[in-house]
């Protein structure tokens, strides 16, 4: 048994999988990732089955060296005793390297090996899975698997195509292994939804020892800043499959390409008549051609690999300082924009088949995962919408956080703390047929740990900021807070009440006298105005005209102080109560408290066919989201409101709280006249 010198660094350092069991993040690769700093993940398969010793675990450190030389953290995946590691140590290293017996890891291996305590070396299906998980975007290796010679016979295929069409990251290789067929590969490749680019000045895809294969790429990139915004934008498409970025042997340390093909065919002949087939046929065939060309291919291997490396964390290098370039307000910088506090939860949304639903018994439907959270909808919906706000927050540190993260990269997340021993949110909805909710149950434990203390980390960006939005899920204490700094520094905060239950924590003291915004629907205005000791009627009138005017009278306590009440009412659409100007709502943030007329607009609701309801889970927050970016960008209200409501029709219409198809041109009120909308009502307030 493996025993560790580097044990008691790993078991102190904060692992971004650490509430996973089976998976272990090196601490200095958590730290980079924490920090959104460039991270390369490679295999091991090189050192466990692809080198011999000790040319294996030379190489292995040596491109370690080189990604470090780059400025990038690397994250070497290997298994040992059953746990999967992302980022070995030295000592690590040196046991796969020397370890008799350690297994070829793909992933239809990962859960033998684990369950049994086994060591191994981890190929490119595997790493992929693993630094995927990490929420590492760039991997490098040397070449991967792909379609064998007669493949088309044998149907031997690599997990690895298989893996690039289900995962999103960038691979970058010297293309397929010369021992494959490189034709085939690349067909699979394209059947499996894989965008693949050659790096460099040709789109000629090489051939692993030679930057020739007689083939063409699909596409090209020729730096690294090309190849860092196509992966950008894999990525944010949420496509869920991944790229490869092929790059060639550079001309001088190629080896002679006729040799090669040579020896190939020679090992490819031998390891058919010796009936060498599967896992066993790469690292024979490697090996012959190594002794027939007299050390000439490990030679070629080595520099391929190393150059990999180097084009590898370039191209994570520039990616990351792109992230930062699309994140102005992340947390090591000033912010002038949105801030958004709040809540982020993994979503189950259980979906009947029958307009009524029967409680005690199976009933038939569909279930979805998807992301949602009050705050985190608000700042993707913000996010959708161009504005990316600073969005704080607090998951566990265990998958689900991977997946909602790895989810959320379009977003601004650099102030979302990973609690040790907590768990990421999680929320499940039944909903009916027409998608009106039935039950809801959420584990929010963790949004308690939003603390004032956490979030005064953030103070500087508070304060300067248009705008600052709070989720009624986080503690009361934190609510005070920030509205104590609204006092102090003249900031406009919109509060999110989220339920009735929470509706009402502002205003258990006078903090809810420096909020400038509130979005509470009916029953949530009543817990409002009920906190506050004012009297609230025990059962809700059914009439359109009748909750409008029960709507205005419970808005009118809170616009003493409050700027502005936007007020949803679901199918009956939206009532915004404020300030009169230029006869509609003054929506704009306030620089000052004043006496004022008040007044309120109705806006009817855009209509939705029951058909086309998939969930109402975010409806609300794609609303308040949109109305917050018009009015950062300046519009009227007319604007503002139209904006909202077309999000929100959008968001009925999604599996998704917040819509992928969220776009500013998507929720352009000038765009969709004629699609449903109806004349505003105006209303004076006494």
């Amino acid at each position: 048994m493996l025993r560790r010198a580097c044990t008691l660094v790993l078991t102190r350092g904060l692992s971004a999988l650490s509430g996973d069991p089976l998976f272990r993040v090196h601490p200095l690769v958590a730290q980079a990732l924490a920090e959104e700093r460039p991270v390369v993940a490679l295999e091991s398969t090189i050192i466990t089955h692809g080198m011999p010793y000790p040319h294996n675990v030379r190489t292995a450190k040596e491109v370690e060296a080189i990604v470090l030389a780059e400025g990038a953290t690397p994250a070497t995946v290997g298994v040992i005793e059953g746990k999967v590691h992302v980022g070995l140590c030295s000592e690590e290293l040196d046991f796969l390297a020397g370890c008799n017996g350690s297994i070829k890891v793909s992933r239809r291996d990962l859960p033998y090996v684990t369950s049994r305590g086994l060591s191994g070396g981890t190929t490119v299906s595997a790493t992929m899975i693993a630094a995927h998980r990490a929420g590492i975007a760039v991997f490098v290796t040397g070449g991967i698997g792909g379609v064998h010679r007669d493949g088309q016979n044998s149907l031997d295929i690599s997990a690895d195509l298989t893996e690039l069409g289900r995962t999103p990251i960038a691979v970058v290789s010297a293309g397929v292994k010369s021992i494959l067929d490189i034709g085939r590969t690349l067909e699979v490749l394209e059947t499996q939804g894989v965008c693949v680019a050659t790096y460099g000045p040709s789109k000629d895809f090489p051939a692993f020892f030679s930057p020739l294969s007689g083939f063409t790429s699909p596409h090209q990139v020729c730096d690294a800043d090309q190849a860092a915004r196509l992966i950008e934008s894999l990525l944010l498409l949420g496509v869920n499959s991944g790229v490869l970025i092929a790059v060639p042997l550079p001309p001088q340390h190629a080896a002679a390409g006729q040799q090669m093909e040579r020896a190939i065919q020679a090992a490819v002949a031998e390891s058919s008549a010796r009936s060498i087939t599967g896992r066993d046929v790469t690292p024979y065939i490697l090996q012959r051609v190594n002794d027939l060309t007299e050390g000439k291919s490990l030679q070629a291997n080595m520099a391929l690999i190393s150059n990999n490396a180097k084009v590898g964390s370039q191209i994570a290098c520039a990616l990351a300082k792109l992230g930062k370039k699309r994140k102005p307000g992340s947390a090591t910088q000033s912010h002038s924009g949105i801030v958004v506090i709040g809540g982020m939860n993994v979503d189950f949304i259980a979906k009947g088949k029958r307009k009524a639903l029967e409680f005690g018994r199976t009933n038939p439907g569909s279930v979805c995962q998807s992301y949602g959270g009050v705050g985190r909808n608000i700042a993707d919906c913000l996010s959708r919408l161009g504005q990316q706000p600073l969005f704080i927050s607090a998951t566990g540190a265990d998958s689900h956080a991977d997946a909602i993260l790895n989810h959320c990269k379009h977003m601004n997340t650099s102030a979302v703390t990973r609690m040790e021993g907590e768990s990421t949110a999680t929320y499940c909805a039944v909903i009916t047929e027409s998608g009106e909710l039935s039950l809801g149950l959420g584990d929010m434990d963790v949004h308690q740990q939003i603390t004032e203390q956490y979030v005064s980390q953030f103070e500087q960006q508070l304060v300067s900021s248009i705008l600052v939005c709070l989720d009624g899920n986080i503690p009361i204490s934190t609510i005070r807070y920030v509205c104590s700094l609204a006092k102090q520094h003249n900031i406009n905060v919109w509060y999110e009440p989220t339920d009735s239950e929470k509706a009402g924590k502002p205003f258990l003291s006078d903090a809810w006298k420096s909020l400038s915004y509130a979005s509470p629907n009916l029953v949530e205005l009543c817990a409002m105005n009920k906190t506050l000791g004012l009297q609230t009627p025990e059962v809700l009138p059914n009439s359109l005209d009748q909750v409008l005017s029960l709507a205005v009278a419970l808005s009118r306590p809170l616009l003493e102080h409050l700027h502005c009440l936007v007020v949803t009412l679901g199918a009956g659409g939206v009532l915004v109560c404020g300030e009169h100007q230029a006869g509609s709502v003054n929506l704009k943030p306030r620089k000052e408290k004043k006496k004022r007329k008040l007044c309120a607009v109705h806006y009817p609701a855009l209509s939705v066919a029951a058909r086309d309801t998939m969930n109402v889970s975010g409806a609300g927050d794609s609303l308040a989201g949109a109305v917050m970016a018009g009015i950062v960008q300046g519009g009227d209200t007319d604007t503002c409101v139209g904006m909202g409501l077309l999000a929100a029709r959008l968001s009925l219409a999604s599996p998704h709280p917040i819509a992928p198809l969220l776009t500013p041109h998507t929720v352009d009120p000038h765009r969709a006249q004629g699609h449903g909308r109806s004349q505003p009502r105006f209303m004076w307030i006494d």
